[in-house]
């Protein structure tokens, strides 16, 4: 990044204000990059969690898969997911709060016993399964941000904070030889004076 900037007092305290607002806001930008960052661990571990329970959950049952064929699966349907908004590290995540599911009625002399422990089966597992799809995408959404907070940490550390360092020192240095330039100046002025007023007085 070329940080634009001319030679005068103005450029030098637009500048330093420049740096300061970035040198003051990077510890808080790497805090929360930390913060993303134990967020997502811990979000990756209750996925995780929640998926090897799905898969336990399905296995259990996979002797049972014959019986399945005989089940209605219009029986039961998710009718809504109940959905909060949580901040984390200035993020915000969908929390899952409940569901709710619709029941068709059955005859329960005409269909078979298990009937019943399949639609509470089949709770369970569409409530882990949405539960299991939620925290992936607060994964993603937690991902993206730490992305961009890691990239914005690494644009004010690698190169805006030592490019308007470097800027302010090129105008120091240019201010300070222009003042040691003029005092010179002045200098060579005073004495060319004076001695032209000596000699005038030597006429």
């Amino acid at each position: 990044m070329v940080i634009k900037f001319q030679y005068n007092k103005t450029a030098l305290q637009w500048l330093e204000k420049q740096l300061k607002v970035r040198v003051n806001a990077l510890p808080t930008i790497k805090n929360k990059e930390s913060a993303l960052r134990i967020e997502i661990k811990k979000t990756k571990e209750r996925y995780y969690k929640l998926e090897s329970n799905l898969e336990e959950q399905l296995k259990t049952f996979e002797h049972l898969s014959s019986l399945w064929n005989e089940f209605n699966p219009a029986l039961i349907s998710v009718l809504d997911v109940a959905i909060e908004c949580k901040k984390v590290a200035g993020v915000l995540l969908p929390v899952f709060k409940d569901i709710t599911f619709e029941e068709k009625p059955f005859s329960r002399f005409n269909s078979p016993i298990w009937f019943q422990n399949g639609i509470v089966l089949l709770k369970k597992l569409a409530e882990c399964g949405i539960k299991a799809e939620l925290e992936q995408m607060v994964l993603e959404l937690l991902e993206y941000a730490r992305k961009k907070t890691t990239q914005k940490v690494n644009l004010f550390e690698k190169v805006q904070i030592p490019g308007y360092s470097n800027a302010i020192r090129k105008i120091k240095r240019f201010l300070e030889d222009e003042e040691s330039l003029s005092k010179s100046s002045q200098k060579i002025m005073r004495n060319n004076l004076e001695k032209a007023k000596r000699e005038e007085e030597v006429a």
